[in-house]
């Protein structure tokens, strides 16, 4: 009996644009916890959302390519995604695998 195990990743993205004000968290909230990946969102005060992927590396791309566009009404200027650390999950609500937390 085989078992196929996916590499699990963790990307922390900033994303620019108008991003703030066209629901980008809530819908990274959303698409985030369909794809059943853990991490957060949350706005930024230089007007970025900031937001942390952690699952199998193709799901953690393909949301990270999801908000290169965004929801309806956002204009993604630019995504910057680096690797991100297991202490920045810490970061969630006690119980949530996915967090809208406050502004930073």
């Amino acid at each position: 009996m085989s078992h196929v195990f996916r590499h699990q990743i963790i990307r922390q993205v900033v994303v620019r644009g108008r991003v703030q004000g066209v629901g980008f968290r809530a819908w990274t909230e959303a698409v985030a916890l369909r794809r059943d990946l853990e991490g957060y969102v949350r706005n930024r005060r230089d007007g970025a959302v900031e937001a942390l992927f952690a699952g199998p590396a193709d799901v953690v791309a393909a949301m990270i390519e999801d908000c290169r566009r965004g929801p309806p009404g956002a204009r993604v200027v630019s995504l910057d995604a680096q690797d991100g650390t297991a202490d920045l999950l810490h970061l969630r609500y006690p119980g949530e695998r996915f967090s809208l937390l406050p502004t930073v």
